[in-house]
């Protein structure tokens, strides 16, 4: 979340990026904040007066008592100030209540960088790579190549939970399998520490990295206790270091993390939901990062970089576009997305994103560090994937497919299938 202070002291700089998001909400909550903010402010004062209106009052009491004089009219005075200040301070934790939900409410402030741009279609391809496949036939998709392999199951795994899950088998699993290996192998010989993290997180985990409260409804929440299954691993791995104090000598913090991921896809009805592209579970690696502020910047390059590598091991074609301010996250200042090209679709397919969130996450999670001064400030969080497992897969199996319906393994994989 951003600093109430900062907003207050820099409302031009929060509104204009709120108005490059076109977030119409965000803006009424920000008018609604600074008129809070002014409120909030008076009533502080108020009840500091009152306050020291009372203690002034008890040593006139005490000096009264002491000369043995009447003190019953200022007693009858402080009651009625007494009352005052007290309901100054329920009205005063109502007005803070509504300040922190509203805080809530703004999305970070995006990085000068971030293209003008409201829709998808405004986003800024920087880079190429590869060489798209030419086909001598014409390309099937995935899940059509999939199923009649007999090693993507949609149906059984529909009738065992239900829509938008499947069942890998044989050869697909094993893939599945050894993209994850290749993944977690290949970043952590770039730096990275590997982790496993927990799939199951709490409300305050969620609300750490953004998620909450504003995204309830994306996420799937376990019956009778607080709990939710991860959309990300972004998100144990980020609260990882919640409530610390870093060193800085340890930054930065680098970590790779295998999870499955699970999403509810709310409102994405009828989009994308054939076959493994939009599932509600599905294998992810992830890279998080905790850094200086100074060189987060740098870092998201270097990210980017790492995620990219998979796809150039895998020899796939994609692009990476800088995201226009309206396509951005909620939490993000600077996004980069990766697209690996998809020959069934004839187009670029999303398969990750990269994202400098600044201190906006560590503020929300309270994760800080020692500066080269020892003062303690937030840290910079980064994340991206690298990559999903399941497109990454799709890619594969559209990329490498042969005119009798079945598919090559790339050679980078090789070593990882017995």
């Amino acid at each position: 979340m951003l600093d109430l202070k900062f907003m207050m002291q820099n409302t031009p700089l929060v509104l204009a990026s709120l108005q490059k998001r076109g977030n119409q909400k965000a803006l009424e909550a920000l008018t609604r904040l600074t008129e809070l903010d002014q409120r909030r402010r008076e009533m502080i004062q108020e009840v500091e007066a009152l306050k020291a209106q009372r203690n002034q009052a008890s040593s006139k009491i005490a000096e009264l008592k002491k000369n043995k004089q009447d003190d019953s009219a200022i007693l009858e005075q402080m009651k009625t100030v007494s009352t005052t200040i007290k309901s100054l301070d329920a009205g005063l934790e109502e007005v803070q209540a509504e300040v922190t939900t509203l805080c809530y409410e703004i999305p970070n402030v995006l990085d000068e960088s971030v293209p003008e741009g409201l829709e998808a279609n405004q986003n800024i391809s920087v880079k190429e790579w590869g060489q798209k496949p030419i086909f001598d036939f014409k390309p099937k998709g995935h899940d059509e190549i999939g199923e009649a392999l007999g090693i993507l199951d949609f149906k059984k795994a529909g009738v065992v939970t239900g829509a938008r899950f499947v069942f890998l088998k044989g050869r697909a699993a094993q893939l599945e399998r050894a993209l994850i290996m290749l993944m977690m192998d290949t970043h952590q010989g770039n730096g990275y520490e590997e982790m496993i993290p927990p799939f199951i997180v709490n409300r305050a985990s969620l609300t750490g990295t953004g998620q909450l409260p504003k995204f309830e409804e994306d996420v799937f929440q376990i019956e009778k206790v607080d709990y939710f299954l991860i959309p990300t691993a972004e998100v144990p791995v980020t609260n990882y270091h919640r409530d610390e104090i870093l060193s800085r000598d340890r930054l930065p913090i680098k970590y790779c993390a295998y999870s499955p991921c699970f999403r509810s896809e709310a409102g994405s009805y009828g989009k994308d939901t054939k076959g493994l592209k939009r599932q509600h579970q599905f294998n992810k690696v992830e890279l998080v990062q905790f850094v200086e502020p100074e060189s987060s910047m740098q870092a998201l390059e270097d990210l980017l970089g790492d995620a990219e590598r998979i796809l150039q091991l895998l020899k796939l074609s994609y692009r990476v576009v800088k995201l226009c301010a309206g396509d951005t996250s909620f939490s993000s200042s600077k996004t980069y997305d990766i697209e690996v090209w998809s020959p069934a679709q004839n187009a670029y397919m999303e398969i990750s994103s990269c994202s400098n969130f600044k201190d906006y996450q560590a503020r929300r999670a309270n994760i800080r560090y020692r500066d080269a001064t020892d003062k303690v400030q937030f840290v910079h969080t980064l994340n991206g994937s690298g990559l999903a497992v399941g497109r990454t897969l799709i890619a594969i199996i559209e990329n490498y497919q042969t005119a009798d319906g079945n598919f090559q393994t790339p050679a980078a994989l090789k070593p990882y299938i017995p």
